[in-house]
C-alpha cells in the first residue's frame, strides 16, 4: 500500500468501528461525527488517486520489440522470466564471441556447462548502450530444473551504474545473498555513451564461493549457502544490448 493511503484507510476505519459501537452504547464520547468520517473517506479517495497512477507507472516498462529473434545457437537454451516467448530475444554469434539483444530478462545456458565440485566460471560483457534505467547482467551457477517450476540457481549481477547484487533463485522465488545493491569500485559503470566493460567471475572452492568483478572479489559466501553444483551460464535483464566475450567453465581438480 503507498505512503498516506494506509494510514488514510486506518483512520477510516477506526471511525467506522467507533460509529458502529456508538449505535450500541448510548452516544460515545468516542464517536465520530459524520462530518468527521466524510473527511477521512475524502482523504482515502485523494490517497488512491495519487497512488493508483504512480503504481500503474511503475509496471511501465515494457519489453522491447527486437527484430531477428527466436533461435538461439547451437546447443544453448533460453528461459525468459515471466514465460514471454523467444520471439523478442536475439542470441546469435558475433565476431568471436556472442551477442544478445533483449526485449525480455533471460538465463541462457548449455547443459554441457555443469559443474560440480571446484570450479570457475568466467565472462567479459560489454554493454554497447544505456538502456532507460539500469539494467543488469552478469553469471548464474548451480542450475536445475531450468525450465521447470523449481528452477533453482545462485546469480552474480552488474549493472551500469557500478552497483553488484548477489541473489538466489527457488521456483518463482528470490532472495538477496549480498546486502541489495551495492555500488563497488571495481564495477565499471558505463561512459557517457552508456558504454561498459566489465570481466566477471564466480570461483566455487570446497568451502567458500568468491564473487569477482575485473579481477577482484566484491562479495564472498559459505559454499553451503549458494547453490554450488549444478549448470552455469548467463543472465541478462531486458531491453539491454550486450556483447558477450569468453564465457568459460573451467572445472578443477
Amino acid at each position: 500500500m503507498m505512503p498516506g493511503l494506509g494510514t488514510a484507510v486506518k483512520q477510516a476505519g477506526a471511525c467506522a468501528t467507533r460509529r458502529r459501537r456508538a449505535t450500541v452504547q448510548t452516544q460515545s464520547p468516542q464517536a465520530c461525527s459524520q462530518e468527521e468520517v466524510m473527511r477521512t473517506m475524502f482523504t482515502v479517495v485523494a490517497a488512491l488517486a495519487v497512488a493508483v497512477p504512480a503504481a500503474a507507472q511503475g509496471r511501465d516498462d515494457p519489453d522491447t520489440k527486437v527484430a531477428g529473434g527466436g533461435a538461439l545457437p547451437a546447443g544453448w537454451s533460453a528461459r525468459t522470466d515471466r514465460g514471454q516467448p523467444l520471439a523478442n530475444v536475439h542470441f546469435r554469434p558475433m565476431g568471436g564471441g556472442l551477442h544478445v539483444t533483449l526485449g525480455p530478462a533471460v538465463i541462457l545456458y548449455r547443459d554441457a556447462d555443469a559443474a560440480r565440485g571446484s570450479y570457475e566460471v568466467n565472462v567479459t560483457y560489454v554493454q554497447t548502450a544505456a538502456p532507460a534505467h539500469p539494467e543488469s547482467y552478469g553469471l548464474f551457477i548451480g542450475g536445475s530444473a531450468l525450465q521447470g517450476s523449481d528452477q533453482r540457481y545462485t546469480y552474480f549481477l552488474v549493472r551500469g551504474n557500478g552497483q553488484f547484487l548477489v541473489k538466489r533463485r527457488t521456483g518463482g522465488q528470490t532472495s538477496n545473498l549480498s546486502d541489495g545493491w551495492t555500488a563497488h569500485a571495481a564495477v565499471k559503470a558505463q561512459d557517457a555513451d552508456g558504454k561498459a566493460t566489465n570481466a566477471l567471475s564466480i570461483v566455487v572452492g570446497p568451502e567458500r564461493v568468491s564473487f569477482r568483478a575485473n579481477g577482484t572479489e566484491v562479495f564472498t559466501a559459505a559454499r553451503g549457502d549458494v547453490d554450488a553444483d549444478g549448470i552455469a551460464g548467463l543472465r541478462v535483464n531486458h531491453n539491454l544490448d550486450l556483447h558477450i566475450d569468453g564465457f568459460a567453465v573451467k572445472k578443477k581438480m
